[in-house]
């Protein structure tokens, strides 16, 4: 029953967005207590942390439902969503842009997401034409992936850790016992089971959807799945916007891009039959380019950093990013397989 379906779907999203939420919170605590800066939570550790549910999902459609386009459309789509959230974000705050607003070292972030988008799509369109090109059942696409986030991460640190010098190093703050510092990773290690376990039914709840409506497992996967395994994201960016930290949601929503792209590394580990770009449809290199594109835009907002919004809404910045999304979602409903 088509209802059936949704109503579960409805509840594994809620419950993703309610421990995720507070698995995010626990996170923030954890940098509170232990002197860490925001911006690198928000780059690493939350973005790995929102990220979560998108590994759970592919590790679950690739074992138990033998889905990769549910997989890789998880990924892929999380990044586009990911980059729709800025665009929401900008809308629920005020004055400036959000571009405006934002320090100018998300760039590097955001130029590492179209290096790491732009070579996956790249691998998807040739993968199928050259199939030796693996090491094993593994794509020798996968540590590329995986490599290239590696810099990524070491890159913006080091950013991050001049910025910190400039500034001064935060300690430990006083009054707070190392016990405190337990109960914040306890907390945090415990909303985490409840987002990968909630994410481990999403494929299958989702191909059913798709069986239903007549829709295609690619398209599921990009937009729907994508949707819900985004909803820790869009948690955490409109609690740290509401507090004021406009860095922390931006480095979340960039860093989370940057995990993403290596869950389809690691996808690639798991899926047994053979690299698992040459068993996907070839329009999530579409998923991938609009990823890439839309990073593109990002990076031009960053530097540029348009104060004026459009009719007091948005800036020409959301307005690009938004069509951008409208576009890869109707090419994966007319193309997906």
């Amino acid at each position: 029953m088509i209802w059936l379906a949704w109503t579960v779907f409805a509840a594994v999203v809620a419950v993703i967005g309610v421990a995720g939420y507070r698995m995010c919170k626990a996170a923030d605590d954890i940098a509170e207590i232990s002197g860490l800066s925001r911006a690198w939570v928000g780059l690493l550790l939350l973005s790995i942390a929102t990220s979560l549910p998108e590994l759970a999902t592919g590790m679950s459609a690739i074992v138990v439902m033998a889905a990769p386009n549910i997989a890789v459309g998880d990924a892929l789509g999380s990044c586009v969503f990911n980059l729709l959230i800025l665009v929401v974000i900008e809308l629920l705050s005020r004055g400036d842009s959000l571009y405006a607003r934002a320090g100018p070292g998300h760039s590097v972030s955001a130029a590492f997401g179209v290096i790491l988008a732009g070579f996956v799509a790249f691998s998807i369109l040739i993968a199928p034409a050259m199939p030796n090109l693996r090491i094993g059942h593994v794509g020798l696409y996968a540590p590329v992936i995986l490599g290239t986030y590696l810099v990524a991460l070491y890159t913006v640190f080091q950013h991050e850790r001049r910025t910190i010098a400039a500034v001064g190093h935060r300690p430990l703050i006083p009054g707070v016992s190392p016990r405190s510092l337990k109960i914040a990773i306890r907390r945090y290690a415990v909303s985490a089971v409840f987002v990968i376990a909630a994410g481990a039914l999403l494929p299958r709840v989702a191909i059913e959807i798709a069986q239903q409506m007549g829709w295609s497992n690619t398209f599921v996967g990009t937009i729907f799945v994508a949707l819900a395994t985004s909803i820790p994201e869009v948690a955490v960016s409109i609690t740290a916007m509401a507090i004021g930290s406009v860095d922390m949601a931006v480095g979340n929503l960039l860093g989370s891009n940057l995990f993403d792209v290596a869950i389809v590394a690691i996808d690639d580990l798991v899926y047994t039959p053979g690299p698992i770009l040459s068993a996907v449809a070839p329009s999530h290199a579409v998923t991938a380019i609009s990823a890439a594109v839309m990073s593109g835009v990002a990076i031009i907002g960053f530097s540029y950093r348009p104060r004026s919004r459009l009719l007091r809404v948005s800036s020409w910045v959301g307005i690009a990013l938004f069509s951008l999304f409208l576009f890869n979602a109707f090419v994966q409903y007319l193309h997906g397989e």
